[in-house]
């Protein structure tokens, strides 16, 4: 398993931006398919955004394509994601994930809680309007 560690949470006014990373050690890094989540009080996690481990691939969430942008550096062990034109319920505590080692290939995105193996403690994002 690889550690997640994530960063960069705030508060923000709606409308506004921000970048969270995911730094990643114990592996190589572009073995695996990367993800994030997020959960907002009262609520189950969801997913959010996946990248594959080429980078060639990515998908979102209906509700923040368009303004959110996933992307990761392989060579430097970092993943991202952009957000732009934040919105009150984007607030959540935002949490990367790893898959399963070398699982899938080059070009695939996992979207499912259930492949991921490996998780960061969270950083809170909140939006205000």
């Amino acid at each position: 398993q690889v550690h997640l560690v994530e960063s960069g949470g705030g508060s923000v006014q709606a409308g506004g931006s921000l970048r969270i990373t995911c730094a990643v050690s114990g592996s190589t890094f572009s073995r695996y398919s990367m993800g994030w989540f997020r959960q907002a009080p009262g609520k189950g996690r969801e997913f959010v955004a996946a990248i594959a481990r080429s980078g060639s691939t990515s998908t979102y969430l209906t509700s923040v394509k368009g303004r959110f942008t996933i992307s990761r550096d392989n060579a430097n062990n970092t993943m991202y994601l952009h957000m732009n034109s934040l919105k009150p319920e984007d607030t959540a505590v935002y949490y990367c994930a790893a898959s399963k080692e070398g699982a899938g290939l080059d070009w695939t995105v996992f979207t499912r809680r259930i492949d991921y193996e490996s998780w960061g403690q969270g950083t809170q994002v909140t939006v205000s309007s």
